[in-house]
């Protein structure tokens, strides 16, 4: 044989194979050897993990804090920030302590880590005993104690107190330690923003810093909280724009309307309703009745419908209450009495004007209806333009004002009504003439009177 080796090892590829084959033990060791990278954190990560403990916090306190209101409204201010200082030892055990980070850290993938070494670390945490037990201190004992002695000044008046007195110089002493902190706590976190390392200042100080807790680490961002917010505002603003084109007030009256006539004779068929003895057969030959039919002639329907219904006003809030239960509504078939005629009507008419339909309102209160009726197409008639009255419900069609005829016995003017005219045309007062003796007092109204020498009539 020419050659040892078989003619397949003279290729070129089978060469290349043998040769890198011989390399791939010292690539894995290089491999192995090679620290891998670390993940790499956001500072918007570690600042939402901060602001996730807070809400949480908040969330736990809330309902506490209300039943403590319920039991005791003393008992909850003078133990609400024990209670806080509760919470956060109950979530610092079952989150820091226990598993090396918070809750709000959990949630972004994230946990502490100690930068110190040759320390006894804490089993479940994987940090030193030491720094979990001082970074609780910092975080959660120290602001309690802080708030507690700034409650207590506040309340004994330490910042009031003379300039030698101790209670001040306490008072400044703990400012300007406030002042301190704050200023520390503003340059750490530009620092943090800088290169993203320690967060708070007493995670500088115990030299914990929060990194990935998984080796590929990819923070998830949900959407779906931006996406809900975006359709209700884009659902807001079509009702923004909707809602001035609707007329409400029609709409409401309209259901209003409708609720009201329906009942349970009306569902029912008309071969039925007869032996039911429904209202509207008991009724039908009688003559239609309004909400207001049996209210005095001398007495506004309007007013009083206002009177019976404005609760919302405080100050008729009193004569709602009283103005509902004297007069029946058309469900009742006895008309009240006129009462006694001596007293003042509860509801007065003023300007007085008369309807279509021949009973009487207010001016006011008559074209206050009419044109809300016209406007909100509420009422009866074509279209629902015409006002419904209150004691036939019949549709206003027009209204006109009550021309008043002067009435009384014969003995207040002494003359026969045949000689009314003559002797009312025979009266003159001339202002300037020496006939009549005219005294008038100031503006005010208070006194006024006449003296006519020829008719020898006097009045004061």
């Amino acid at each position: 044989m020419s050659s040892s080796l078989p003619p397949a090892l003279d290729q070129p590829w089978q060469r290349a194979w043998s040769d890198a084959e011989r390399r791939i033990p010292q690539l894995q060791a290089d491999i192995a050897a090679t620290p891998s990278p670390h993940a790499r954190i956001t500072r918007v990560g570690k600042v939402d993990a901060e602001l996730l403990d807070a809400e949480l916090i908040q969330l736990l306190k809330e309902p506490l804090t209300k039943a403590l209101n319920l039991a005791n409204s003393t008992l909850k201010a003078k133990l609400e920030p024990e209670l806080t200082l509760l919470i956060h030892l109950v979530l610092y055990k079952f989150s820091v302590w226990d598993h090396g980070a918070s809750y709000g850290a959990k949630l972004q993938g994230l946990k502490y880590m100690s930068s110190k070494h040759g320390t006894r670390l804490h089993g479940g945490s994987g940090l030193p005993r030491s720094a979990l037990a001082l970074h609780g201190v910092l975080t959660i004992l120290v602001p309690y104690i802080h708030n507690r002695i700034r409650t207590h000044a506040l309340s004994n008046a330490w910042p009031d107190a003379p300039s030698s007195d101790r209670r001040r110089k306490a008072w400044e002493l703990l400012t300007r330690i406030e002042s301190i902190h704050g200023l520390a706590a503003l340059l750490n976190f530009v620092v943090f923003l800088w290169n993203g390392r320690y967060r708070t200042i007493a995670d500088r100080l115990l030299r914990l810093r929060l990194v990935a807790a998984r080796r590929n680490f990819q923070r998830e961002v949900s959407y779906e909280f931006m996406n809900r917010q975006m359709v209700w505002h884009a659902f807001t603003e079509f009702l923004l724009f909707l809602l001035p084109l609707i007329n409400t007030r029609a709409l409401r009256r309209q259901v209003l309307s409708a609720t009201s006539r329906l009942s349970f004779a009306s569902i029912l068929p008309a071969s039925i309703r007869p032996y039911i003895g429904s209202p509207e057969t008991v009724h039908s030959g009688s003559q239609r009745r309004g909400k207001y039919w049996s209210l005095p002639e001398d007495q506004c329907a309007i007013c009083a419908e206002n009177a019976s219904t404005n609760f919302a006003d405080p100050a008729n809030a009193l004569t709602s209450l009283t103005a509902v239960a004297p007069y029946p509504t058309a469900a009742t078939d006895e008309p009240t009495d006129g009462g006694d005629p001596d007293q003042a009507p509860r509801f007065p008419i003023q300007t007085p004007y008369i309807t279509s339909c021949g009973h009487v309102y207010c001016y006011y209160c008559l074209t206050e209806r009419m044109m809300r009726t016209a406007d909100d197409r509420s009422g009866a008639g074509p279209k629902g333009t015409h006002w419904e009255c209150l004691r036939c419900a019949e549709g206003v069609i027009a209204a006109d004002r009550v021309e008043a005829q002067a009435e009384g016995p014969d003995y207040l003017s002494g003359v026969d009504d045949e000689d009314e005219d003559d002797s009312m045309s025979r009266m003159s007062f001339e202002f300037g003439s020496e006939d009549a003796d005219t005294e008038f007092t100031d503006m005010s109204g208070s006194m006024g009177s006449y003296t006519d020498n020829g008719s020898d009539m006097s009045s004061e």
